[in-house]
């Protein structure tokens, strides 16, 4: 675990319910501009507890064409599509509409909730 894995986790813990996150979005929110393949690394890497004993929804991230960027049909993909859907995200194949469900933080999450 790194520091910069520590900072993805606290990001990814900011993305509200109901809302998604891309890997590229998470790495500049972070502070770490053009490292999304970092962010899902990071995510493969969550203890099991979460961090600080908070959960780190990694469902919520996606990538930047919308999609769920697990196998289509694994059971990993169909956790997550599921997880999502649990939150009353749509999701139509493997996609997601940026456009309806895409995270964007306010100037009061980016000054008091996000620190890079």
């Amino acid at each position: 675990m790194s520091d910069k894995h520590i900072r993805i986790w606290q990001t990814v813990q900011q993305i509200p319910m109901g809302k998604v996150a891309t890997y590229g979005q998470i790495a500049d929110l972070a502070g770490l501009p053009g490292r999304a393949r970092l962010v899902g690394k990071a995510l493969g890497q969550v203890p099991d507890g979460g961090w600080q004993g908070k959960p780190v929804p990694w469902f919520r991230v996606i990538n930047s064409q919308g999609k769920i960027s697990l196998p289509l049909a694994s059971d990993a993909f169909n956790r997550q599509r599921t997880m999502l859907q649990d939150e009353g995200i749509v999701v139509i194949g493997a996609k997601i509409r940026l456009q309806d469900f895409q995270w964007q933080p306010d100037i009061t999450e980016l000054l008091f909730k996000l620190s890079y």
